[in-house]
């Protein structure tokens, strides 16, 4: 009867104990990608395990918190003057990571290289505001734009823009690389060097440290329902369905309210792609209710590009299929592929690139017999392969209509393609805003991009990270996870 009664306690304890784990060691994260390394952002683009690593070794000017906000990084404070046209950062008191100052000098050097004409920086194409970055003093800089950017700051807090010195790899914390292993890096809190020494503050002991694991979906899932571990990050759409086989309880799974793209960009624009109508039938044909129910009833479909007006200067733009009811939509696209069909001798059958993964799976079926259904066959390509249908799978690293149909015009029509570029190159913000309006109202009639949803964006946490948010960037900083580890 006792055993019985132990075995019973067991399992409930599996199965809703929230994977619990002592508070007394250190905070051990699965970020899912590769390997972390620290490498230079303006030699490309890096996957979430090295994102975050630079993040926490090599911080920029301002930083996002655990909500998502932004708070000081290397900078301490800053102003912003002559109508938004000038940022003047004031540094605070930092040590590279072999002890060095950090000058204000540096931090030019560094900026200045990931903005570079040559940085193959991601960030790059939403930086073409800044005229340039200088020296103020040896501990001020100045960043003088050509336009006004508001949204500035959250571009500055990205890891694409931390101060990382390449010689020696590193930063100013908020940690230091104290060990790298195969597939880890162990983080200890960096020393900060405006601590008076009669500060009666204790120096961080190991459960102050992170160990930031870099590995695949389904290993990161087994080790946080092992209990050996205490947050996986990074989770997508395409290893959605793997939680299903996991013993992890409810109160662990934590979804972001992730601000981005979902949805398919038009990346062949000939044959039945080359006309708008044609696109925009296959934007109807998609039932977006039944494609999101296959992963989570959490997920919910959108129909437009822009998730809210931001900073255009109108509402965002609803093509007209969003209007129809479902049938209506179906008949509809049925009856414009069987008139191309019937102008157009061969097979009509469009290749549509996903990702690999099980996720991936289920999306490229329930598309593909949507778009069976209205007479079009498809086939299955990887993410990288010539395509007619592309997926976009983005987080919006900051909060502008600019953002969205840069990335949705993969290509686009001419319309579009000039009010993206004017709405770049406008003098002030009003402008910008009608342009923006404008490029949103033409991308909506080209059809060069098809909404299904916004990201799903994923993590296990387990309790004892009490800092966790989830928050619009889907961004969880290592340093911002337990209360005694800021």
């Amino acid at each position: 009867m006792r055993c019985t009664l132990l075995v019973l306690i067991a399992a409930v304890l599996v199965l809703g104990g929230c994977n619990r784990r002592s508070d007394a060691g250190p905070v051990i994260v699965s970020a899912i990608g590769t390997p972390p390394r620290l490498g230079d952002p303006s030699r490309g683009g890096q996957d979430l395990p090295s994102r975050l690593l630079i993040d926490s070794a090599a911080q920029g000017l301002v930083r996002f918190d655990a909500a998502g906000q932004i708070e000081p990084g290397i900078a301490e404070r800053w102003i912003v003057i002559d109508d938004g046209m000038s940022y003047i950062f004031r540094l605070r008191d930092a040590e590279w990571s072999d002890g060095r100052q950090v000058t204000a000098e540096d931090v030019v050097a560094v900026l200045n290289r990931q903005i570079a004409r040559g940085s193959r920086n991601p960030l790059l194409p939403f930086l073409s505001a800044i005229d340039e970055v200088v020296e103020m003093t040896p501990e001020v800089i100045e960043v003088r734009l050509k336009r006004p950017r508001p949204d500035l700051l959250k571009l500055f807090a990205q890891p694409e823009l931390a101060v990382f010195r390449t010689r020696p790899p590193g930063g100013s914390g908020p940690f230091r690389v104290t060990a790298t292993g195969k597939r880890d890096v162990t983080l200890h809190p960096a020393f900060d060097p405006s601590r008076s020494p009669d500060d009666d503050i204790a120096e961080p002991g190991p459960a102050a440290n992170v160990q930031l694991i870099g590995e695949r979906a389904a290993r990161a899932i087994l080790r946080f329902a092992a209990r050996d571990s205490d947050l996986v990050s990074g989770g997508t759409f395409v290893d959605w369905p793997l939680l299903s086989f996991a013993n992890v309880a409810p109160a662990n799974r934590r979804l972001d309210p992730a601000a981005g793209l979902f949805g398919l960009v038009v990346a062949d624009r000939s044959g039945f792609l080359g006309e708008a109508r044609n696109r925009l039938a296959i934007a109807g044909a998609i039932d977006r209710n039944a494609v999101l129910a296959a992963f989570t009833s959490d997920w919910a479909p959108a129909s437009q590009l822009l998730p809210e007006q931001l900073d255009s200067a109108a509402p965002p733009a609803i093509a007209d299929w969003a209007a129809m009811a479902a049938a209506d939509r179906f008949s509809s696209a049925r009856a414009r592929v069987a008139e191309w069909r019937a102008a157009n001798a061969g097979p009509l059958r469009l290749r549509v690139a996903v990702p690999a993964g099980p996720g991936a799976a289920i999306l490229y079926a329930m598309i593909a017999t949507n778009l069976h259904s209205v007479g079009i066959d498809t086939a299955r390509v990887a993410l990288d392969a010539d395509a007619d249908l592309r997926l976009i799978d983005a987080v919006a690293p900051y909060d502008s209509a600019r953002w969205y149909l840069a990335t949705a015009c993969a290509p686009c029509g001419d319309e579009a393609r000039t009010a993206i570029e004017a709405a770049r190159e406008a003098p002030d913000a009003l402008s910008r805003a009608r342009r923006l309006a404008e490029a949103d109202v033409a991308l909506a009639a080209d059809g060069g991009f098809i909404p299904i949803a916004r990201p799903l964006r994923w993590s296990l946490v387990a309790l004892r990270l009490r800092q966790w948010q989830g928050n619009s960037r889907a961004w969880h900083p290592l340093n911002h996870l337990r209360n005694d580890t800021n």
